[in-house]
C-alpha cells in the first residue's frame, strides 16, 4: 500500500491455515482501494489475535445502505457503515461477519469536511470492523477507545484522520 506503514509480518510462523479470510466488493461505480481495505482489516484482526476471520466488505450506493438499514435495524434512512455479527469467539481467535459501507455517503462528507473519499470510506470499514472484534460507542468511555482505535488504523493506513468526535462528522451515529 502506497505511503502505508503497515507491517505485514504479524502472522504466526508456525500454521500457514491461521490466516483471516477477507473479502470485498465494491458493488460501486466509484473507484475503491480493495488492497487498502483488506490489508488494513487484516492488521486490525491480526492485532487482536483473530487469525480465524470469515469477513465480508462491501460497498455499497446509499439507496442499498438504506434499504438495508431498513430491513435489518429498522432505520428508515441512509447510513454510513452497517456491520453484521454472524460468530466471535475471541479467545479461539475467531470472527465471522459482514460490513457494508456506502460509498456515497463517503463521497458527500469528504467534500463537505474537505477530505479524501478513499479515507472517509476508510474510516467507516475500520469503525465497523472494530464493532466486529467488539468494540462499542455507545457509552462515552467506550466512544473514546473505539476513537483512539479508529485513529491509529487511520494513521497506520497513511490516512488523514478527520475525528468522528467532530460534530459535523457522523460515523457510527445509525
Amino acid at each position: 500500500m502506497p505511503g502505508s506503514n503497515i507491517p505485514t509480518s504479524n502472522l504466526p510462523d508456525s500454521d500457514d491455515n491461521l490466516s483471516p479470510s477477507i473479502t470485498v466488493t465494491n458493488q460501486h461505480s466509484l473507484h475503491v482501494d480493495v488492497s487498502r481495505l483488506k490489508q488494513i482489516a487484516f492488521e486490525i484482526f491480526v492485532d487482536h489475535a483473530c487469525f480465524k476471520t470469515d469477513i465480508s466488505i462491501a460497498i455499497v450506493d446509499d439507496p442499498t445502505i438504506h434499504e438495508l438499514n431498513a430491513r435489518y435495524l429498522q432505520h428508515d434512512y441512509e447510513t454510513d457503515v452497517l456491520s453484521f455479527l454472524f460468530e466471535r469467539d475471541i479467545d479461539a481467535g475467531y470472527v465471522s461477519g459482514e460490513v457494508i459501507a456506502s460509498a456515497d455517503t463517503a463521497s458527500r462528507l469528504a467534500r463537505e469536511l474537505g477530505g479524501s473519499y478513499e479515507d472517509e470510506l476508510l474510516l467507516y470499514v475500520i469503525h465497523g470492523l472494530l464493532h466486529l472484534i467488539g468494540y462499542d460507542d455507545k457509552q462515552e468511555d467506550d466512544r473514546q477507545t473505539m476513537r483512539l482505535k479508529e485513529h491509529h488504523y487511520m494513521e497506520l493506513a497513511g490516512a488523514t484522520y478527520q475525528a468522528p468526535d467532530d460534530p459535523d462528522h457522523p460515523v457510527g451515529e445509525a
